[in-house]
């Protein structure tokens, strides 16, 4: 196994016509095709980097910041942000351009969690991530805040999930536009 690659190996940039059968009944690209292409370019990324088939085990933050119209040409710049043991934290940014008009969108950023898998379908080791730039040590770090907030995020929820009453949960719904007939 290849002990570390540079993050610009597996840089990954797939296009793709947006066709009138990926609309959705407002006209704009369905968020699934977007979502299913982005699952594309994950794979596509963490298999180059790690050598190895990879399985999406978490898509965090997928932001849709644009609608993408039929006729746009898009694409998917994945990159390999941070590795782990056998993870992989894949970031994603989609742009679409008019062809017609010249005009280019950023309509999407996210970030998938893959991890590599060997010939018995069990997690395997990944090379290390050779950082080459500083968006490449930024990606990293940035990460790595991530991976804390989603941490925290859950140990937070499963301590708060233990304490609340009925009391408080009637507070804070009756605040919502919701109504509780538990």
């Amino acid at each position: 196994m290849i002990a570390a690659r540079p993050s610009s190996f597996s840089r990954v940039i797939i296009t793709e016509l947006m066709i009138p059968s990926y609309a959705n009944f407002g006209g704009k690209i369905h968020g699934g095709i977007l979502l299913s292409l982005m699952d594309k370019v994950a794979y596509a990324t963490a298999s180059k980097h790690s050598g190895a088939y990879c399985v999406t085990v978490s898509v965090d933050t997928v932001d849709f910041l644009q609608p993408v119209e039929v006729g746009e040409l898009v694409s998917l710049m994945g990159s390999v942000n941070y590795v782990g043991n056998s993870s992989m934290v894949i970031g994603i940014k989609v742009i679409s351009e008019n062809v017609k008009t010249g005009v280019v969108k950023h309509t999407n950023t996210c970030y998938f969690t893959m991890v590599a898998k060997n010939e018995e379908d069990r997690p395997t080791t990944v090379p290390a991530l050779i950082l080459e730039n500083k968006t490449d040590v930024r990606r990293f770090i940035e990460a790595i805040f991530r991976k804390g907030f989603k941490k925290d995020y859950e140990t937070n929820l499963n301590k708060i999930k233990k304490t609340w009453d009925k009391q408080e949960i009637a507070s804070l719904l009756e605040k919502e536009r919701c109504i509780n007939q538990s």
